[in-house]
């Protein structure tokens, strides 16, 4: 019998990889439900390719224009989880969320009680909602695996350790594309250049957000909540040839490290296969990638960002701002209408600005406070941006 999968956000990277190796292996895996946010030919094309008749478009205005093209090939198309899954009798196998930032918190929560297994690559939705996804992980005994390179790692490395014993654990950073550079030399640097990740294919996004080290940011923010850990156990180590992707130190001495090829291929198919697939040497370990391996510890003066782990992630409308507020200059970033260095200098400008400040004490009680705070953050940064950029 095929195993059904769900696959949220299946245009984006994470999605297209998820076909890709399904694609090989279509007698064992059937993907059952596709979804997207705007990139509606990508998502018709998959559709047809894979024979998948369940479809979700979260852009109603994209949906309506092409309800047509979908019917016509008896594909049913949604504007939602809860109505695309309304009839659905049967757990799928696996759901993977690829979705891209704080957007695909809510499909989350809506998918969970259809799903045996949860894999999500959406570091936002965990930042934002952990509380929320644990509830419901909890509520449906639905099983939860991070399918970020570095969580994968951690959790795969913990599997049969006691976390009372835990010294330290390090998340491995390449640095990104200006590594060697002062950031005051690439202040105005253009999105093109800061575009071009040295070892990974990714969003764009996500790819600026690993030039700021933001990314890495939140995936500290993220193992903590996932792996109950105070974030004082976590550092963040540069590595440039990102192939080691997490250590962990344990108090009696002893260090496990976990490697693996710069491709996200591993973790998915590993978290596909349950740890039970055989490569055929394709990926092989490689001493050469540890031999000279030169472990760096990131500067805050070329970092500045880093300064955001000195404060406490508790659950609170915090998160909501800081995921807030990165989304939308980097969005600005990638329009050509602020520089690199605003990246920096008016996601900490911003943070202390009591209009956002007041609001760090206080919970969010569910996905609706969320969603409200999304609003009210970008309408300030909206404001902040008219008057204090040129």
């Amino acid at each position: 019998m095929k195993k059904d999968i769900f696959l949220l956000g299946s245009t984006g990277s994470i999605g297209q990889t998820t076909l890709k190796i399904i694609q090989k292996d279509k007698k064992r895996f059937k993907v059952k439900l596709l979804t997207t946010n705007n990139n509606v030919e990508k998502i018709y094309k998959q559709a047809l390719e894979y024979k998948v008749q369940t479809v979700v478009i979260f852009n109603k205005e994209k949906l309506k224009k092409n309800l047509k093209k979908f019917k016509k090939k008896k594909i049913k198309v949604y504007s939602n989880i809860i109505d695309a899954l309304k009839t659905n009798k049967k757990k799928s196998f696996l759901t993977i969320n690829g979705i891209s930032g704080i957007n695909g918190l809510e499909p989350s929560l809506n998918i969970i009680r259809h799903t045996e297994n949860f894999a999500i690559a959406n570091k936002e939705s965990i930042i934002c909602g952990w509380n929320f996804l644990q509830k419901e992980l909890k509520k449906y005994k639905t099983n939860f695996i991070p399918l970020d390179s570095e969580h994968f790692s951690i959790w795969s490395l913990l599997k049969s350790e006691n976390k009372n014993y835990i010294d330290k654990i390090y998340l491995t950073a390449s640095g990104g594309p200006f590594l060697y550079k002062k950031l005051i030399s690439i202040k105005n640097i253009k999105p093109i250049f800061a575009l071009k990740h040295p070892n990974w294919k990714m969003g764009k996004k996500i790819t600026i957000d690993s030039a700021t080290m933001m990314n890495k940011i939140f995936e500290v923010i993220e193992a903590s909540k996932i792996f109950g850990l105070n974030l004082k156990k976590f550092e963040i180590l540069i590595h440039p040839k990102s192939y080691v992707h997490a250590i962990v130190h344990f108090k009696n001495g002893l260090t496990k490290i976990l490697t693996h090829d710069t491709t996200m291929e591993i973790p998915i198919t590993n978290v596909i296969y349950e740890n039970k697939y055989d490569y055929n040497k394709k990926y092989y370990f490689n001493f050469n990638k540890l031999n000279g391996n030169n472990f760096i510890k990131p500067s805050k003066k070329n970092f500045p960002l880093l300064k955001l782990l000195n404060r406490n992630f508790k659950n609170t409308y915090f998160e909501v701002i800081l995921v807030s507020i990165n989304d939308l200059l980097v969005k600005k970033y990638l329009e050509n209408k602020i520089s690199y260095i605003s990246l920096h200098i008016f996601m900490l400008k911003l943070l202390k600005k009591p209009i956002l400040s007041k609001f760090f004490v206080l919970k969010p009680k569910n996905i609706n406070d969320i969603k409200k705070m999304v609003n009210k953050t970008n309408q300030y940064v909206e404001k902040f941006l008219k008057y204090n950029v040129k």
